[in-house]
């Protein structure tokens, strides 16, 4: 099997608008302002990696709803020096004061995710500074240069970040520092209203000036600790300047000729590989979109995948874990056998190895050097916590919040410990060749959507753009990485422009189908064809953002 090529169909929807095409260099992120600030930064002789940087810098100004400095970062990068494929994880730990005793759970039995004890250090400016180290060229004062201009000046918000951002009100226009950061008329900004951010500017100014030392050491950390304290946080100026990003090993699994890319736990990765192998044991490769079976087996798939999820990913460095076993071939065959193919099971139990023991911004750069940077950044949930010191200009995560409070669980909270993480940079490889640095914004959609998306390229023959456009499945519960059950058998949410044969066969077969309008993410790509070399970049229209070549 080669790379896809797709071909015009008729009986295909028309993608939103045409993939876009370069030589030298292109960009992808959600929101046109961060594109053109990597673009800008490619053009000024700098790598993939700069281009992300001054992307994803601009976005914490332009979709504070999405992602910031108070959030994590994980990304999958292609060494064309070294031949191969990088990964980092930039998730903050917990504060060392972090232990079960010390939170409450809230009535589902978990962390309350809009309290400070929901909070994890904030990871992403160290991945940035990481992976500048390695792969970078501009300065980090030229990096953050639109950033800065964009916090200080303000900008117009666009319509989906307008509608997140009015949505944030709603949640914690009474959180401390929320309305002082966000609300500065007492609101919401509107659509195509400008919004100004100077005290981000000057935050972002302290980062250009000393690097990351400008937001884990000194003024900024001193704040945030303060704001900490006010507010009944537990972090310390310690957690803070003992921040490290982690270089990891990616794993794969492999459909035909194509590798799909993954991090390793504590993040939720491997799902999307153990997903790949139980469609592949299912038969999922001989169906089509049109047929009910494919969704269907996917489904029971993802079902099979959460229950491991939900039993086994964790911070590596606090449990040991069976991530060979749960990515193998082999397991997803014996797995297969338990799925019905014809009726939705309530749910299935996780794995025994007998082992002892969202909100959310992708974007996605190519250089024309051979680099192709996967990068992925987020607060959480919308705002993350809502909690935002008013000097600083930037959100908390809540990423703590999806600890387990079960004693002996491999992602229980402890000190200084990665929580299980949901955002996911997704990488594949042609028969060892980069091809594709992809991602899909949403939660737990995110595994369920890198797999949809791969199908739609590899197997319906789709191109860039619409593989993304085309409509999803998102399949809720029954139980979350917490511990927390859901509803038997979840509820499966399908996108409109899913047939309607299809969503009453579905429902024929006892899935609890839905219909959430806004739970399918957001999408962005760029490849590189590994004969030609030529970019192609493609951003949907869930998003309000673009992609720029040159």
């Amino acid at each position: 099997m080669s790379k896809p090529v797709a071909e015009h169909r008729p009986d295909r929807p028309r993608a939103t608008r045409s993939v876009v095409h370069a030589d030298r260099g292109l960009v992808a992120t959600a929101h046109p302002l961060a594109t053109e600030a990597g673009l800008r930064a490619l053009r000024d002789g700098g790598t993939a990696v700069d281009a992300a940087l001054a992307a994803n810098a601009v976005l914490a100004v332009v979709e504070p709803c999405s992602c910031g400095l108070g959030g994590d970062l994980f990304a999958l990068l292609w060494d064309p020096g070294e031949g191969k494929l990088e990964g980092l994880d930039a998730s903050g730990r917990s504060p060392a004061a972090a232990t079960l005793d010390s939170v409450a759970a809230g009535p589902d039995g978990a962390i309350p995710l809009r309290s400070p004890q929901a909070w994890s250090v904030p990871g992403a400016v160290d991945g940035w500074f990481a992976l500048h180290a390695r792969h970078g060229r501009l300065s980090a004062a030229r990096l953050l240069e639109d950033a800065i201009h964009h916090a200080r000046e303000g900008f117009p918000l666009s319509e989906v970040i307008a509608a997140q951002w009015a949505m944030g009100e709603r949640a914690h226009a009474g959180t401390p520092g929320f309305a002082e950061v966000f609300l500065p008329a007492g609101r919401a900004p509107r659509e195509g209203e400008r919004f100004a951010n100077p005290a981000l500017a000057r935050t972002l100014e302290r980062i250009a000036d000393a690097g990351a030392d400008g937001f884990y050491r000194g003024e900024t950390a001193e704040e945030l600790v303060a704001y900490s304290r006010e507010v009944g946080g537990l972090l310390s100026l310690e957690d803070l300047a003992g921040t490290r990003s982690t270089w990891v090993e990616p794993l794969s699994a492999s459909w035909g000729d194509f590798e799909l890319w993954e991090l390793p736990p504590a993040g939720q990765g491997i799902a999307a590989l153990q997903l790949l192998n139980l469609a592949e044991a299912l038969g999922v490769g001989e169906l089509r979109r049109g047929s009910a079976d494919w969704w269907h087996l996917l489904v029971e798939a993802k079902k099979i995948a959460w229950a491991d999820r939900a039993r086994w990913y964790a911070d590596p460095a606090f449990a040991e874990l069976p991530v060979e076993e749960l990515v193998s071939k082999d397991y997803a065959r014996r797995r297969a056998a338990e799925v019905d193919r014809r009726r939705a099971a309530p749910g299935y139990p996780a794995g025994d190895f007998r082992v002892g023991l969202a909100d959310t911004t992708y974007l996605a750069a190519a250089d024309s050097e051979g680099r192709l940077v996967s990068w992925i950044q987020s607060n959480y949930t919308g705002f993350g916590s809502g909690h935002a010191a008013p000097a600083l200009g930037f959100g908390m995560q809540n990423r703590g919040g999806l600890f387990s409070l079960e004693p002996g669980h491999p992602n229980a909270l402890a000190p200084r410990k990665r929580p299980f993480h949901t955002i996911i940079p997704g990488f594949v490889t042609v028969a060892g060749r980069p091809w594709l640095a992809f991602g899909v914004m949403g939660g737990d959609l995110q595994p369920q959507a890198h797999v949809q998306v791969l199908l739609n390229l590899v197997q319906e023959g789709m191109n860039l753009q619409e593989a993304g456009d085309a409509a999803r499945f998102h399949h809720a519960g029954p139980v979350e990485p917490t511990g927390v059950e859901t509803e038997a058998g979840g509820r499966l949410h399908l996108e409109p422009g899913v047939p309607r044969a299809i969503r009453e066969e579905l429902a024929a077969r006892g899935h609890a189908v839905g219909d959430r309008p806004w739970s399918y993410g957001g999408y962005q790509a760029v490849a590189r064809d590994p004969d030609s070399g030529v970019l192609s970049g493609a951003t949907e229209s869930r998003k309000d953002g673009c992609a720029l070549g040159y």
